[in-house]
This record gives structure tokens, C-alpha cells and sequence, in this order.
């Protein structure tokens, strides 16, 4: 963590045991000011509105000790911790999203103080605002494709009794058993992975930009099997219902293959590539 410049005492964030953390940016406005004056971030602190460069942040006090680069982490090992600063993270960014254009930060990123805030926002003025003109009006969609293997093989028909009573029948009938649970693993992923081209090609009329992310895995997949593909698409407000249901549409039934789609979100994954650069605590740089 880097030393942070002198700031004036009584200045907002001048506590030495407090650091800012920022949920979202946008243009500085009376809009941003009314939410941050009836909004509460993590643990129920107060917003409070950070200006700079004719953009506004939107900041609540944390404690330094927890939110330091140490502090973080020991809190990202506590699911439930985490999913308490999540929940309050979106619950800030989804209000301002919902009466304003703004760049949601990523979780948990943090600065020393106000101070740094505002210069960061008018270090990043120009990309902030070319963001927040290539975002308004849009949403993100995301949509993920699953393959289940299991789902299909419990779905095949029984191999007869007879086949599998004793003897060399019973081995030739559990080779066949191994051979068709082989043939029916590789036909979901390949029914899969054609899911998610169709769903990619049908998205790609509509979308302005698309972000591919790493597939889920254990507890953070949503269903059972395999997260194939884990995308999200920046999608004009007005189209994002229409395509939303299109979407879904795409899921034939099919044994073992199933599609996700989610939102509209804001749009997260189009919005946070440069907003947590030189972040003084555990938040992403």
C-alpha cells in the first residue's frame, strides 16, 4: 500500500482508522447527490458523494484495519462475510444504476481517503467519461451454458436383465453399458458447445460488445454438470427483454444441456477494466 498525501483534519476520510470505499462512478450531478444522501453501504454506513474532474463517486467509510490488504483477504475467506459485502456492493450500485448512467467499481475497492478518490477520478476523467457514454442506455445480459452428462446417461433405457444376470454376458453388457455412457458424455458437450454457438450467433445481432469469462466451478455454478461458457453481452436497454427471452428460447429439451440467462445488470463486466487502477487497499489494481 502506498503512503497516502497529507490530508486536512476534519476532511472526509481524514481518520486515520478509515479508508473509502467506492461503489460506482458517474457525472457529478444532483442525481449521485440525493442517493448518496438516503443510501447505506457496507455494514450500514453512510454514502457520501466524492467529486472530481465533473465526476462523481459514490464513497462510504470503512475500517482501515478490515479493508487493508491483510484484512481483506482474511474477510474473502468468510463466505458469509463475503456475501454480505457483496450484497451491499450491488445494492448500491443497482440503485444508482436504476435513475443514472454509472461504472460500477469492482468489489472491495478501496482508497486511503477522499482525497485520492477525487484525484483518481480526475486521473481517469477521459476514460471514465468515454465509458459512461458507451454504456448509457445499455444493460448486460449474461448467459451460460451447461453440459450434465449424469442428467443424460439416468435418461437411456436399461439394459435388459437378461444381459446382465452372470458370466461373460454380464462383461460384454457392462462394456456396452461403458462404450454408450462414453458416446452420451461426448454427445452433451458437443450439444452443448453447439448451444452456446447459437446462443453466441443470436447475441451477436443485438449486442454492441460481448465479455467471455471463465466458467464456474464447485459452489460458485449455479446448476449441476459443467459450466461451458460463462459470457455476458452489452445489450441496448430497449432490445434486452426481447433478446432475454430469445435466449432462453434456445434450450431444446435436450438430455443434459441447459442454457442460463441472467440480468439485465449493470453492465459490470464492461465497466470495471480501469476503474480500480491505483486502489490503496485489498481491491483489485
Amino acid at each position: 500500500m502506498s503512503t497516502a498525501p497529507e490530508t486536512p483534519a476534519g476532511a472526509p476520510g481524514a481518520d486515520a482508522g478509515e479508508m473509502s470505499y467506492v461503489y460506482a462512478v458517474g457525472r457529478e450531478g444532483p442525481t449521485l447527490d440525493g442517493l448518496a444522501a438516503r443510501l447505506s453501504g457496507v455494514d450500514g454506513r453512510p454514502l457520501r458523494p466524492v467529486a472530481g474532474g465533473g465526476l462523481c463517486a459514490l464513497v462510504s467509510p470503512v475500517p482501515a484495519d478490515a479493508f487493508s490488504e491483510r484484512g481483506l483477504a482474511a474477510q474473502m475467506e468468510d463466505l458469509d462475510r463475503l456475501e454480505a459485502v457483496a450484497r451491499a456492493h450491488h445494492a448500491v450500485v443497482d440503485a444508482a444504476f436504476a435513475e443514472t448512467s454509472v461504472l460500477p467499481m469492482r468489489l472491495a475497492t478501496v482508497y486511503l481517503d477522499d482525497a485520492r478518490v477525487a484525484a483518481m477520478l480526475v486521473g481517469q476523467r477521459d476514460q471514465f467519461q468515454e465509458l459512461l457514454g458507451r454504456l448509457e442506455g445499455h444493460v448486460e445480459l449474461g448467459v451460460k451454458v451447461y453440459a450434465d452428462p449424469r442428467a443424460a446417461t439416468a435418461t437411456a433405457p436399461a439394459e435388459p436383465a437378461a444381459a446382465t444376470s452372470s458370466g461373460a454376458g454380464a462383461g460384454r453388457a457392462y462394456l456396452r453399458r461403458r462404450q454408450a455412457q462414453q458416446r452420451d458424455s461426448q454427445d452433451v458437450y458437443q450439444a452443448a458447445s453447439d448451444l452456446a454457438a447459437r446462443a453466441a450467433h443470436l447475441a451477436e445481432g443485438v449486442a454492441s460488445s460481448r465479455a467471455v469469462h471463465r466458467p464456474q466451478q464447485g459452489q460458485l455454478a449455479a446448476r449441476a454438470g459443467v459450466n461451458v461458457t460463462n459470457e455476458a453481452y452489452l445489450v441496448p436497454r430497449d432490445h434486452a427483454a426481447r433478446l432475454h427471452r430469445e435466449l432462453a428460447a434456445l434450450a431444446d429439451g435436450a438430455p443434459g444441456v441447459a442454457i442460463e440467462v441472467t440480468g439485465p445488470w449493470a453492465p459490470y463486466s464492461f465497466a470495471t477494466a480501469v476503474v480500480a487502477e491505483g486502489a490503496d487497499g485489498g481491491g483489485p489494481r
